[in-house]
Order: C-alpha cells, then sequence, then structure tokens
C-alpha cells in the first residue's frame, strides 16, 4: 500500500492520508519510539548548550585570526586566559585602537557564552528528574557530566534496546558490513544516527584511556590492529556497554556488571 503511494499517477495528499490510515488502522505500521514530554524539554535544554558551546569555539577563533590578520604574535596555550588577555591587550604595540575594540567585543561574548552554558548545565544537573540517573552514570571512569545528561536524554528509556549491538547501531557507532565470500568489508560509520550521542561518545572516548586502566588497554590493544580512529570506536563501544549495565541495573558502576550486561 505504501508502494502504491509512490507509484500511483493520481495522488494527492488526501488519497496518501487515507492509504496511510487504513495502514494504521490495520496495525501495518510499526511502533517508533517517543519520548515523554518532560525529556523533550530538558532535551532541547541541552541541546541549546551544545549551540551555545559551538558559537563560543567560534569566536575563540575569530579572537586567533584577528590577531594573526594584524600580525600579533601570541601565547596559543595562554591566549584565552584572562590575565594573559589582558596583558596582551595592553602591552602589545601592534595592537591598535580599533582592533582592541573587536577583541573586548569577542572576548565579552566567550565570557557570556560560557557563563549561559554553566548555567545550563547546574540547572540540569539539580533536576529532580535526572539527578539520580546522571550520578549513577558519573561513577563510571570518563563519564563527566555533559556525558551522562547526553546519555539520559537522547537515549530515554533504555530498557528500548534489547542487546548492546542495538544500543551501539542507534548510538552510530558503526558501519554495515559487507562480506563476499571470505572477503569481509565494513563501510563508514552510519548517516542514520543520533549525531548529538555519537558526537559526545567518540569525544568522551578520546579523553577515556587516561582515566581508565581497562579502556587505556583495549585503546592499546584496537590500535595495534589499525589506526588511532578504529581505537576509539573502540572505546566508545565499550562506554555504551558501561552506560546500559549501570542504566539496566540502577546502581553504581562495576566492572562485573558489563558481563552480565553483554549476556543479556
Amino acid at each position: 500500500m505504501l508502494r502504491a503511494i509512490a507509484a500511483a499517477k493520481k495522488k494527492n495528499d488526501r488519497i496518501d492520508a487515507s492509504k496511510i490510515c487504513d495502514c494504521l488502522r490495520c496495525d501495518f505500521l510499526p511502533e517508533c519510539y517517543m519520548a515523554s514530554t518532560e525529556i523533550r524539554e530538558r532535551r532541547r535544554t541541552l541541546r541549546y548548550r551544545n549551540l551555545l558551546v559551538r558559537q563560543r569555539v567560534q569566536m575563540k577563533n575569530k579572537i586567533g585570526i584577528l590577531l594573526m590578520e594584524a600580525g600579533v604574535s601570541y601565547n596559543k596555550q595562554r591566549l584565552h586566559k584572562a590575565g594573559y588577555f589582558r596583558e596582551l591587550l595592553a602591552t602589545n604595540p601592534d595592537i591598535d585602537e580599533g582592533l582592541c575594540s573587536l577583541l573586548r567585543l569577542c572576548r565579552e561574548t566567550v565570557v557570556r557564552l560560557q557563563k549561559t552554558e554553566s548555567a545550563l548545565v547546574r540547572s540540569l544537573e539539580g533536576d529532580s528528574l535526572l539527578v539520580d540517573r546522571v550520578e549513577r552514570l558519573m561513577t563510571i571512569p570518563a563519564v563527566g557530566p555533559i556525558t551522562a545528561l547526553t546519555w539520559a536524554l537522547e537515549v530515554g528509556d533504555v530498557k528500548r534496546f534489547s542487546s548492546i549491538k542495538k544500543a551501539i547501531s542507534y548510538c552510530g557507532l558503526c558501519g554495515a558490513e559487507k562480506s563476499s565470500a571470505n572477503t569481509v568489508q565494513r563501510t563508514p560509520l552510519s548517516k542514520q544516527r543520533k549525531k548529538h550521542l555519537q558526537t559526545t561518545l567518540i569525544e568522551a572516548a578520546k579523553m577515556a584511556p587516561r582515566n581508565s586502566l581497562e579502556l587505556a588497554m583495549l585503546y592499546d590493544k584496537e590500535k595495534q590492529k589499525g589506526n588511532a580512529n578504529r581505537a576509539t570506536l573502540a572505546v566508545a563501544r565499550k562506554l555504551v556497554a558501561y552506560l546500559m549495565a549501570v542504566d539496566r541495573g540502577q546502581r553504581d558502576f562495576q566492572v562485573m556488571e558489563v558481563s552480565y550486561c553483554t549476556a543479556a
């Protein structure tokens, strides 16, 4: 019936809607998950925070671009420190009055965005609907407040995933497999994914080996088989296993829980 909608010569919204209603009435359409209103509202706040972070990075880059255009030398690691920035504007003779005003405006924007972003994160961390869940997730090594909040709000009800493989696919941390005879080829990461969740997990996976010995060993093992990107994805998948184990068990992180979740 759905093919008929695309193949029909005579079609309009009323005919298409009628066919879809028939499919729905006969229970031919698969169900899809929709998060609760409370989760969607808080997810909107977290995604707005992500927008503020991107804008803050853009303004920081703009400060560096303005200085390079004027031929001003600066310490890249200390540029966005408040004390060093004030000293640079006050003592560098290559910075004229017009450039100085633009740099101050960029700096004020960065500070304002940072304060707003921090306030949004604090409000989500203290939310009664999320506080217990986020605190449990943060017991996992290398999982901070942003990773925990992103997992809780983007995944919603973790029990809807019957296996870790489905959760990994939902997060966009795997690609399709093409096999022919004895040849197995992996395609690039799927574009059908939760991009906010995928980005956050990959960023967390890059820092995870510094905070967990087990994840560091996994990273080194996978890096020997391929490259750094492959190792990072392996760590990200392991983080998904950890997050599912803690979220489904509703208790603090323990290593033994991972094997239980995998078996489930």
